[in-house]
């Protein structure tokens, strides 16, 4: 199935196209575990810690940075189910036909220094949180501890799909 996966770059730039192969490459993975079989459009903006703060100050009202930030286009009734999108044009680019599920807004920044102090590769932080982002735009949520082991199941497959474990992160 042929996804559009838009991947804009600001503040230090990203000019590692491995790097960019690999959120192609986790995204990829993250819709075929998912069984999504409907052509998908997902935008990812790599941003530095300044970037993701003044979005999450501007769009969530919280001014701090973080990681990750997902932003589904899609209101699911339940997560993962997407039967019912037949029904629904709204979520539907009007030119191409493709499924919008979202936005991911990721910091390099946060990348970096969470693999440092997981003691983990910046592959593997990378991959593990583009894969979290990508769980959101399906509808999956954390807030509960039933939902985070959910969660943190299909996180475990969709990495290891991809050749990324806690002890090899090679992709």
């Amino acid at each position: 199935m042929k996804h559009r996966i838009v991947i804009r770059c600001e503040g230090r730039s990203l000019r590692d196209f491995a790097l960019k192969q690999q959120i192609s490459k986790c995204i990829t993975a993250a819709l075929d575990k998912q069984g999504v079989d409907t052509p998908c459009e997902i935008n990812v903006l790599v941003t530095d810690d300044a970037g993701i703060r003044a979005i999450n100050r501007a769009m969530r009202n919280i001014d701090r940075e973080t990681d990750v930030l997902s932003f589904p286009m899609v209101e699911y009734d339940d997560a993962g189910e997407f039967a019912f999108l037949e029904d629904e044009d709204d979520c539907f680019n009007p030119e191409t036909g493709e499924l919008m599920l979202g936005d991911i807004i990721i910091s390099l920044d946060k990348v970096e220094e969470q693999a440092i102090a997981y003691g983990h590769s910046f592959t593997r932080e990378y991959a593990f949180l583009i894969a979290h982002s990508m769980l959101h735009l399906f509808g999956y949520d954390h807030m509960e501890p039933d939902e985070a082991e959910v969660m943190e199941d299909k996180q475990n497959q969709i990495l290891l799909n991809i050749g990324i474990t806690r002890m090899e992160d090679n992709i």
